[in-house]
């Protein structure tokens, strides 16, 4: 990672605020707009930035309960891992998966509408991927820190 100062503060600006003009993010890390635009340019092509989306309200968009599933398989074979990971890819109400170390073998972020979605969810189709034997679920009660970007080390 070869960053400036300036790549870094471009960086958290645009994790902060994916949509300020380019005339705020110049004025906010201290650069003329031409400079400003073609460093940003510079770093979505290098790929420090994969993209840009908004943030939507869960409660707008009816969602009650957010979960996190570890889902254990009963056999470790490298085919059933990988129809798992291609499967999952098609649901959308899996935000995240993680493969893990540990008790279980994949970490899942999920959120539902309410915890008999939830609960419908697990059965018809946690519980039907391939290769998986258990699904534990651990429900947020309150969420304390959002996603609020990466931290540039």
């Amino acid at each position: 990672m070869n960053l400036d100062k300036t790549d870094r503060a471009i960086l958290m600006a645009v994790q902060a605020d994916g949509r300020m003009t380019n005339a705020s993010l110049a004025e906010a890390v201290g650069l003329s707009e031409t400079p400003c635009a073609r460093r940003l340019k510079r770093l979505e092509q290098e790929g420090y930035i994969e993209g840009y989306r908004a943030v939507l309200s869960k409660p707008a968009v009816e969602i009650g309960v957010t979960a996190f599933a570890l889902v254990r398989f009963g056999v470790h074979d490298r085919r059933l891992s990988d129809q798992f990971e291609r499967e999952i890819q098609a649901v959308p109400r899996i935000v995240s998966c993680h493969n893990v170390s540990g008790s279980a073998d994949y970490l899942l972020h999920v959120v539902a509408r309410d915890l008999e979605d939830y609960g419908n969810f697990v059965r018809d189709v946690l519980r039907a991927l391939p290769g998986v034997t258990s699904v534990e679920s651990v429900l947020s009660l309150r969420e304390v820190k959002r996603d609020a970007g990466l931290p540039l080390l």
